[in-house]
């Protein structure tokens, strides 16, 4: 499965849509671009893949692996970039402004759903982002 986000920046926040094969999933907030800097920016553009993960914070969610420089990158809920972001995504129902959103529970639930099917029928899940 490949799922395709494509980005708008913002000196405040980056947004995103989330596609799967031309179908819309969600939208998606995430920080500025700030050339990688670890907890401060969004990840560089590229081809990367999602991996199932829990944690006793997020429970079961996603990572993004094989990020240059960075670690841990997540889809977790999340309705302000700046306060509640350290580098991750997060999957919202509706955008509300640069980095923000809203209803992050509901549009994450629809991502984790369509991901873990896949990787359930042992498919492997591409994540390309690009602008």
């Amino acid at each position: 499965m490949v799922i395709q986000l494509q980005r708008t920046y913002f000196p405040n926040g980056t947004n995103g849509k989330l596609e799967c094969e031309g179908k819309f999933i969600c939208y998606t907030i995430e920080l500025p671009w700030k050339e990688n800097e670890k907890r401060v920016s969004c990840i560089p553009e590229g081809k990367y893949f999602i991996k199932k993960r829990c944690s006793n914070k997020f429970k079961w969610h996603l990572e993004v692996t094989n990020v240059v420089n960075r670690s841990l990158i997540l889809f977790h809920p999340a309705n302000n970039a700046l306060l509640e972001l350290n580098g991750c995504i997060a999957p919202v129902t509706k955008l509300s402004g640069p980095g923000l959103g809203l209803m992050s529970r509901k549009a994450f639930t629809r991502l984790k759903d369509l991901v873990y099917k896949a990787l359930d029928n042992n498919e492997s899940v591409e994540l390309i982002v690009k602008f």
